[in-house]
């Protein structure tokens, strides 16, 4: 059966509720106390949620919870007698500990006796040796029976076995009962020298529990007065310290007898269980200290002291000796941890329960009150809950990858005098949890490919590092998908994941895409998982792997280019113009003209630079009217890349067409092309009418003083006079070009220009952007002085009616 008393609320400095439970000692492993969670108001569902505690100061685990129906168990077989001795009641404090948040519940468990000792004699057999001559009423002093159970199952009663000349008298000393056997009828040795007696003790159990000892009664002759102490009880009281064989009392005893039969020694009764701590003086009675006295393993020690004469039988007397022992500061207080959670997340939030610590001291009053203080400097600190109980709880943010784990420095100092200490050392692991994310080496990092390098080659590698630990250390690679061109980046480049190195999926072509971003990430394997990010830019850089492109004279009918030159031309004229371009760039892309071959080589030369042909000499009679000339373009790479082009010049007597003219008799077969031209001349006239007009209405807004309209120049803009339109048909040379000027030759003049190209069968128009040069044909010669490289563009219509 089991008993269970009402819950009460206790003013702690966290919510605590008291319990009390009333359990019989012995029971089986499994047993049910009560329903704690019942009990203390929790459902179910929380008990595993806020991690319900038993804890115990004894350091065994009695109790437990199941979790399933909130029940408190019996874990482990519970002796009352060695668990509380004789004290009534045997109360078994608890604590019962719920997190999140923290509360502390106190139960007391009430073991009570059930009778499952039997009263046992120390000795089996008791032998007295008794005079004829003793007086009826002569008391001789037995042994008591121990029984370790209490209250009614404890000793109740002895009883002695029927005989004619003795009966038994229990006396009642500090709460124990003595057996004395009286002599009721003198005894006559001459009829029976020995008699034999049982003496039994019975408990008050249920049923009843008895034990037995044997009295062999030795009938002797003479020596009829035994020795009789002053008084039957002695008391005194000794500190614990007390050193050894000091004398802590004297006990006296006087033997009417005389000679041997009056001579007395003094010993300790047979039951007597201190001698290994007290000794006595055989013939003074003198007690001192022999052993080592503890107040905290027994703070009484009560014993029988016999004086035996030595006649002939010998005879004794008893009496009772009970010393207390004062309690001295010589106890150390103990540090018990009583629930240690570690290692703990390093996410752990400020207050999270780490440790339960209860402290002890053996000693009493102020010698037992403990003080427990925490070593600063730790993320940590020490609650008191209740007395002698304390919770070690976070103070502070945790950072595994600065300390993975914290060393607790406990002191426990009482308020003796002097005061006593000891200290104990708690280790609180630090487990780790993703909390950083991986990082790059470098926030960027530069990476140069060379053109038409081969796929699947390396082009870097990136590296990032994890501080954290395990799964939340390693690191996975990617590229973050973006578009290179419309064209996703991951089409041109690959990442091992595990070591970062990233490799080209294709060779690149320089001239396609000369630079490119791509965003590499690092995400390691936590959950959930953390990442950044780093750029990696990546350069292409040139490889001669392009050969001079000719742009003009163009060839597109042909394999040969038709140039026309009068035979007039004198030293200088300029016959025509090599054009080429380079796709590569750079030193690549520098381009060198030279004559590789020529009818008379005496007649032309070509400009290493800007590719003009032109006449070294006057053009006689004798020359051939067919001039073929193969020019070859060089560029400056390595290796060099060339190409050529073959330009065929007529030599003409009269040649002084208009550009209409030639052109209505170079592509008469093509109709178009002449109304081409016809709406170009017409375009032109157009724009440059209306930048007439708009310049007189701008001039005549400006004479009225109009600031709306003006602009104030510095004198010396004014200076040269020729600011008006300019339309001039250009028919010299191989290139034929139409200019509309406006505005003074050192102003920023609208000028826009039409080139043709005299041999080609479509008509190529280019409209030049407003320049500031007055003579377009210095525009040109610029333009054409300038080598190429990657900034330049070609703007060119093809134009059909």
């Amino acid at each position: 059966i089991i008993w269970w008393c009402c819950v009460f609320i206790l003013p702690w400095s966290t919510i605590e509720a008291q319990i009390r439970y009333t359990i019989p000692e012995e029971l089986r492993e499994g047993s049910v106390v009560g329903n704690i969670a019942k009990d203390l108001g929790l459902d179910l569902s929380k008990i595993i949620d806020r991690k319900l505690q038993i804890a115990t100061e004894t350091g065994k685990q009695y109790f437990a919870v199941d979790v399933e129906k909130g029940d408190l168990i019996v874990n482990e077989r519970i002796d009352r007698e060695g668990l509380c001795g004789y004290n009534v009641p045997c109360v078994l404090p608890l604590q019962a500990v719920l997190e999140n948040p923290l509360q502390m519940h106190r139960v007391e468990i009430e073991v009570q006796d059930i009778n499952d000792n039997t009263p046992n004699f120390k000795s089996n057999e008791r032998i007295l040796n008794i005079p004829e001559s003793i007086n009826s009423g002569a008391k001789f002093l037995l042994e008591s029976a121990i029984d370790s159970d209490v209250q009614s199952n404890s000793l109740k009663s002895y009883s002695l076995s029927n005989n004619e000349h003795f009966v038994l008298n229990v006396k009642t000393q500090d709460a124990v009962k003595i057996p004395e056997l009286v002599l009721k009828q003198p005894l006559d040795r001459e009829k029976q020298a020995v008699h034999k007696l049982i003496l039994t003790a019975a408990d008050g159990g249920n049923p009843v529990r008895t034990g037995t000892c044997e009295i062999t009664v030795v009938v002797l002759d003479n020596n009829d007065n035994a020795p009789e102490f002053e008084k039957p009880f002695y008391e005194t009281v000794v500190d614990e310290n007390e050193s050894s064989h000091k004398e802590i009392i004297r006990v006296k005893a006087i033997d009417l007898d005389e000679g041997l039969n009056g001579e007395i020694e003094y010993f300790f009764a047979d039951q007597t269980s201190d001698t290994a701590l007290f000794n006595i003086n055989r013939q003074t009675g003198v007690i001192t200290v022999k052993g080592q006295l503890d107040h905290e393993k027994a703070s009484l020690h009560k014993f029988d002291i016999v004086a035996k004469d030595k006649g002939n039988p010998q005879m004794e007397g008893h009496c009772s000796v009970k010393i207390k022992v004062n309690d001295v500061n010589d106890n150390a207080p103990d540090i018990i941890i009583t629930s240690l959670s570690s290692p703990i997340p390093e996410n752990s939030s400020n207050g999270t329960v780490v440790s339960l610590i209860s402290t002890k001291d053996a000693d009493l009053g102020e010698n037992g009150k403990v003080k427990l203080t925490l070593a600063p400097g730790t993320p940590f600190r020490l609650n008191p809950t209740a007395s002698n109980h304390y919770v070690l709880l976070t103070n502070g943010p945790l950072d595994r990858e600065t300390y993975s784990e914290h060393k607790i420095e406990l002191k426990a100092v009482d308020a003796g005098s002097p005061p006593l200490s000891s200290g104990k050392t708690v280790t609180i692991g630090i487990s780790d949890v993703n909390d950083n994310p991986p990082m790059f080496a470098e926030k960027s990092y530069t990476v140069y490919a060379k053109e038409n390098s081969a796929h699947d080659s390396i082009l870097c590698s990136v590296s990032a590092h994890d501080p954290d630990l395990g799964e939340n250390a390693k690191i996975s690679y990617s590229i973050l998908d973006s578009k290179v061109q419309d064209v996703s980046v991951s089409s041109y480049i690959y990442i091992n994941s595990e070591n970062g190195s990233i490799f080209s999926m294709q060779s690149f072509d320089y001239e396609k895409i000369k630079v490119f971003q791509i965003l590499v990430q690092a995400k390691d394997h936590g959950s959930p998982s953390l990442s950044s990010n780093a750029a990696v830019h990546v350069f292409i850089s040139d490889r001669n792997d392009n050969a001079p492109a000719v742009i003009y004279p163009s060839t597109s009918m042909g394999s040969v280019s038709h140039q026309r030159m009068p035979r007039s031309a004198k030293a200088g004229h300029l016959v025509t113009k090599v054009t080429a371009v380079d796709a590569d760039s750079g030193h690549n892309a520098w381009l060198f003209y030279r004559l590789a071959e020529a009818t008379d080589a005496s007649l032309f030369s070509v400009n290493l630079h800007t590719g003009e042909v032109r006449t070294k000499r006057t053009v006689s009679e004798h020359d051939d009217s067919s001039q073929r000339l193969l020019i070859e373009i060089k560029d400056n790479g390595e290796p060099i890349q060339s190409t050529t082009v073959t330009v065929e010049i007529l030599i003409e007597d009269s040649f002084h067409e208009p550009i209409s003219d030639y052109r209505e008799k170079t592509i008469e077969p093509n109709k178009k092309t002449g109304k081409i031209t016809l709406y170009l001349i017409i375009s032109l006239a157009s724009v440059s009418l209306l930048s007439l007009v708009t310049f007189f209405i701008l001039l005549v807004k400006c004479a009225r003083g109009s600031r709306s309209c003006c602009i104030r120049r510095t004198n010396s803009e004014y200076k040269n006079p020729n600011r008006n339109l300019q339309i001039q048909l250009n028919t010299d040379g191989p290139i034929k070009y139409v200019e509309v000027l406006g505005g003074d030759m050192m102003s920023q003049s609208q000028s826009f220009g039409s080139y043709l190209s005299p041999m080609s069968e479509f008509s190529d128009l280019t409209l030049v952007k407003p320049s500031s040069t007055t003579n377009f044909t210095d525009t040109l010669n610029v333009l054409d002085a300038s080598l190429p490289d990657s900034a330049w563009t070609f703007e060119s219509q093809q134009v059909s009616a």
